[in-house]
């Protein structure tokens, strides 16, 4: 009986996407109104956030499948503060409990940015450039730049499926 060896590549461990970092103090909300009129897209608001952690940690997203180009478009956050309270002894009328606000990183190599639009798809350096120009025309916009994703350390993150 002969034996059949099947190799497979290593094309199917990478997975093909555009990452944009953007910079700006806006709500998500009004980040993505403002992408949908500017880019020409219809992000809406998934059910449920994405949970790390055991549920600790949530982030926002917005999503939209492109059916004609077959491209999905998704906004998610990448900071999420969380308060807790810390348990002190008692040992006075009037002590009191003190708030403890953690910040966490969807991506914490990029702490500094505040979301990240990924396409589902690989444009050409002038589409992904068209895009990037469009985005840096939003006047609320600090800035926004091309991430690239083979250099991330926590790319596992950015699988929202």
């Amino acid at each position: 009986m002969a034996v059949h060896k099947l190799i497979l590549d290593d094309a199917f461990d990478e997975v093909v996407y555009t990452l944009i970092a953007i910079h700006c103090m806006l709500e998500d909300y009004r980040l993505a109104y403002l992408l949908n009129k500017h880019l020409g897209i219809s992000l809406t608001r998934k059910s449920s956030d994405l949970d790390y952690k055991n549920s600790a940690v949530s982030y926002s997203i917005y999503d939209w499948e492109d059916t004609k180009q077959l491209v999905t478009w998704s906004l998610v956050s990448n900071i999420c503060k969380t308060e807790t309270l810390k348990k002190t002894e008692y040992t006075s009328l009037f002590d009191t409990e003190q708030k403890i606000t953690k910040t966490s990183h969807l991506l914490p190599e990029y702490k500094t940015v505040n979301y990240f639009l990924k396409i589902d798809s690989e444009f050409s350096f002038s589409k992904e450039k068209y895009i990037l120009n469009n985005i840096l025309s939003i006047p609320q916009i600090a800035t926004a730049y091309s991430v690239d994703s083979s250099q991330l350390k926590s790319k596992d993150n950015l699988i929202f499926s």
